[in-house]
């Protein structure tokens, strides 16, 4: 098993690196903004989802293939940026259609929601690398069971953003509904949501490169 002190160490350097603002919080904040307290909480679960997936690929070798793939990183990478623009494109398209406009959740599936944050979770180019560099280094190789350490370390890593990333979506939800009673006001922010979305896609598609890829490996 993964000594205690590595454990320590891994959770305060993943705090620290989540409580600092990036593609998934700004992914929350903006899906939050465009559909509410609870389209953002559930976009934080897909999304979590999504990255449990690139854990378990982590843990059983196939993300170090992926992140060391030009053709399979760049499609992944590409895949989630247009996904993202996508998405950030239908906020500002549905931002006051119809009566449910205050409150745009009211007609989204919860499945739906979910379902889009697991794409976007899982084609995050960003967390592959991250995963794929990071994880191993604190990993106790003589301890053995390294897909067990690589995945409760991953667990971990969920565990805090999960935290995180849902009082992000708290409180971009709650500033949704302060400003509900004007659908002038409402409008913009699903506008601002969709807007941030799409800046969100087109920098992943511009600088999601993974470090192995950088150097020519």
């Amino acid at each position: 098993m993964i000594p205690a002190s590595n454990l320590l160490t891994f959770a305060i350097a993943a705090f620290l690196l989540i409580a600092v603002p990036g593609p998934s919080v700004l992914f929350v904040i903006g899906r939050a903004l465009a559909l509410g307290r609870k389209g953002g909480l559930l976009s934080v679960l897909g999304n979590a989802l999504g990255e449990l997936l690139q854990i378990a690929a982590v843990a059983l070798g196939v993300g170090v293939v992926l992140a060391q793939s030009i053709v399979l990183f760049t499609v992944v990478k590409f895949a989630g940026a247009a996904y993202l623009i996508y998405l950030g494109i239908q906020a500002i398209r549905h931002r006051g259609r119809g009566p449910a406009a205050a409150d745009p959740s009211r007609s989204a599936s919860t499945v739906r929601m979910l379902r889009e944050g697991f794409i976007v979770g899982v084609t995050n180019p960003k967390s592959i690398v991250f995963f794929v560099a990071v994880l191993p280094q604190f990993v106790d190789y003589e301890a053995g069971a390294i897909p067990l350490q690589l995945g409760t370390l991953g667990a971990l890593f969920l565990a805090i953003a999960l935290v995180s990333d849902s009082a992000w979506a708290l409180a971009a939800g709650t500033a949704r509904h302060w400003f509900a009673s004007s659908p002038r006001r409402i409008a913009a922010l699903s506008t601002t949501g969709g807007v941030m979305m799409i800046g969100l896609g087109g920098t992943l598609a511009l600088v999601g490169n993974a470090p192995e890829l950088q150097q020519g490996k």
